[in-house]
């Protein structure tokens, strides 16, 4: 069965958004798997409200088309609006970042991510859940990846969420 990764992130509300997608990937698909969660401060916004930000894993047999939808429509669920601008604040942002290892546009979704090489928040808890996995185009594996990158400006930390709640 193909392994999806998808990327989570949130700064509005940010722990209720984060448990609710959780929530709904555990009830829609098989075998999860899930980072720590990060706290981060924005990149690339002017709101300077910090994200949660974590990666999860999951195998599926879906098609590309399907899964986008479907993390379109839990993220529109939770509040996020189409056409609101790029760096704006957001209930909910769910992104595919790999498809088992497909390479180029599939369903109009470009894979694998290109934010996987560039964002500490994207990369950290990838290389965290796959470490030994390859990116399926650099090559190198997600830990090495992570232990060559440099971004001073992208600090992030661990964060507890309150399961209970």
């Amino acid at each position: 069965m193909p392994r999806i990764s998808v990327s989570i992130g949130s700064n509005i509300d940010r722990e209720r958004h984060v448990q609710a997608c959780l929530e709904a990937l555990a009830d829609t698909f098989d075998n999860l798997l899930v980072s720590r969660v990060y706290e981060s401060e924005p990149v690339g916004f002017e709101d300077g409200r910090n994200f949660f930000n974590l990666v999860a894993v999951f195998e599926s047999d879906w098609p590309v088309g399907e899964l986008q939808a479907w993390c379109k429509r839990i993220e529109s669920e939770h509040g996020r609006r189409p056409g609101t601008p790029k760096f704006s604040p957001r209930t909910l942002d769910i992104d595919l970042l790999t498809v088992d290892d497909l390479v180029g546009e599939h369903d109009g979704v470009k894979l694998p991510r290109e934010e996987i090489l560039h964002h500490a928040f994207v990369l950290l808890p990838l290389a965290e859940l796959l470490p030994d996995t390859r990116h399926p185009v650099d090559g190198r594996t997600y830990a090495e990846l992570w232990s060559e990158f440099k971004a001073p400006d992208q600090r992030l930390w661990p964060v507890a969420l309150d399961r209970n709640s």
